[in-house]
């Protein structure tokens, strides 16, 4: 069955919920508080129209806040004091502790369902839209039980619809499982950038001898900083304990070296192998985590 869907933050993320609703025969009406995304986004064709968002509001049954996780907080509670009864609203945002506590006690929090497609790349913009985008990835709703059933069906059908898996998870852990397994990675490659940058002075050497391997890590290096700066501070509590272990890690690998202990390292390298183990072993059926 069509929709009218309003989709909020027309960038990577929102374009391409835009393109998979426009496959599937839904009407598409989008908003972005950057006037020159709004126009771009209307230009490719993946929205039907562009309208002022209280116009949105009125207009759609169902809403993406596909925005930053710092301007997600701040505007969802606002938004959910303009729905009428019938409507429903989604997030996406890669951080939901703070989200969540900041619509617990609004009277239509059961409108609102927390997910969080874990889909992207390392582009930003209108054009960076693509489909297939969510196709077999996962995606997260937490605080289910504080969303109406109607509200989480029509959530579930629509992800559901692109080809993602979803899986349920407590807020508060999500943001901790985020840190280790998402935030910290994009350290990681942010961190690594900049010491290349530091060291290797000479543009043309890093262009000549940089492998797959090198150009496959730094790749989300390349990630919008505004989004991944919010992201940072609002799971600041978790991204530093993670970061901690990693520093850990890193000064231990780096004290091996030092002492010569071959057998250290060899040891250290068949530790972190383990995660080839894990890796193939994803469960490909939808779970509930706790």
């Amino acid at each position: 069955m069509s929709m009218k869907v309003g989709i909020i933050g027309l960038g990577l993320i929102g374009g391409s919920i835009a393109k998979e609703c426009k496959r599937k025969g839904h009407e598409v009406i989008g908003y972005d508080a950057n006037e020159s995304h709004a126009k771009r986004a209307e230009e490719l064709g993946f929205v039907d129209c562009v309208l002022k968002l209280e116009k949105l509001l009125k207009e759609v049954e169902i809403i993406g806040l596909c925005i930053p996780v710092d301007l997600i907080e701040s505007e969802l509670p606002s938004i959910l004091n303009r729905l009428k009864d019938n409507q429903v609203i989604f997030d996406v945002g890669s951080t939901k502790a703070k989200i969540c506590q900041a619509v617990k006690d609004h009277p239509r929090r059961n409108q609102f369902v927390a997910a969080h497609p874990m889909a992207g790349t390392e582009f930003s913009g209108p054009e960076a839209a693509i489909l297939d985008l969510f196709s077999k990835k996962k995606n997260i709703i937490c605080e289910e039980h504080l969303s109406s059933q109607k509200a989480l069906e029509v959530v579930l059908d629509l992800f559901n619809s692109f080809g993602m898996l979803s899986i349920f998870m407590n807020a508060e852990n999500h943001d901790k499982h985020m840190a280790y397994v998402s935030h910290l990675s994009h350290i990681s490659a942010y961190a690594l950038s900049a010491t290349v940058l530091d060291i290797e002075k000479d543009e043309k050497q890093i262009q000549n001898l940089a492998g797959t391997g090198f150009a496959s890590t730094v790749r989300i290096a390349k990630s919008n900083p505004n989004t991944w700066a919010s992201i940072f501070e609002k799971n600041k509590k978790h991204v530093l304990v993670s970061l901690n272990s990693y520093i850990q890690n890193l000064e231990q690998f780096k004290k091996l070296l030092e002492a010569d202990d071959d057998d250290g390292v060899k040891q250290y390298i068949k530790k972190a192998n383990e995660i080839k183990r894990i890796l193939s072993g994803i469960n490909k059926n939808a779970i509930k985590l706790s």
